[in-house]
């Protein structure tokens, strides 16, 4: 199959357009399919043909998310799922023609977040990949995994009270907008809660010790006399 190729492509605008997808898939046709799906919806798109190849790709281009084919040559998909999650939490999507329940729960136990079994739906695979990125942002230097409740920056878990990680998520899931201090009680503390907005500013001076400085690609700001944003440059 020669040596790992990559492909590029993003939508301006798109929310996504900064997420990789490495796909380990020895079946070309099948790889190619998913390819040109992804792109369309503004992912940038990295193709191993095989399981060694597949562990050497992640660890060169650190992708949001892995799609990975369990019968591959040489290293198989169960092979690449133990190697990734020695060092990362990394989502990862199984694929596979198999659909007995067993490898199902195999799959799982090796710490992959779900599993699609072949022949698939392209709308199937796209909404199960959304699904899983999600509860996961990553910037320069800083991942929010809200379904593990991880704050990592610069590399480190930095431990972080869940409200901290539920308003820094609420912020990051949509770069660039202005949030109201009053905005963000309703949608993160809710409707019922009945604090003042000073609890909002604790939260935010609380994570910007963390933060500051970390990153020149994004910041936590004040917008003066509005709320915050989490700005990405």
């Amino acid at each position: 199959m020669g040596d790992a190729f990559c492909l590029h492509a993003g939508r301006e605008g798109h929310i996504l357009m900064a997420k990789t997808v490495l796909i380990v898939e020895d079946d070309r046709n099948i790889a190619d399919l998913l390819r040109l799906y992804l792109e369309k919806e503004g992912y940038t798109v990295v193709i191993a043909p095989d399981g060694m190849r597949g562990v050497e790709q992640f660890r060169t281009v650190h992708p949001s998310l892995v799609l990975l084919d369990v019968m591959l040559p040489g290293l198989d998909g169960w092979g690449v799922c133990r190697a990734i999650r020695a060092e990362s939490q990394t989502p990862i999507i199984m694929l596979t023609a198999k659909s007995e329940t067993e490898d199902k729960v195999n799959g799982l136990k090796q710490g992959a977040d779900d599993y699609i079994t072949k022949p698939f739906e392209m709308k199937e695979v796209l909404a199960r990949i959304e699904a899983v990125l999600r509860r996961r942002l990553e910037f320069d230097k800083l991942v929010i995994d809200m379904d593990a409740f991880e704050l990592t920056v610069d590399g480190k878990k930095v431990p972080t009270p869940p409200k901290e990680m539920e308003l820094l998520y609420h912020l990051a899931s949509t770069p660039n907008r202005v949030y109201t201090r009053n905005q963000l009680l309703d949608e993160v503390w809710g409707f019922d809660y009945f604090g003042d907005t000073r609890t909002v500013d604790v939260h935010i001076k609380r994570l910007r010790e963390k933060l500051e400085g970390v990153s020149d690609q994004w910041d936590l700001k004040t917008v003066w006399s509005v709320g915050y944003k989490f700005e990405v440059k």
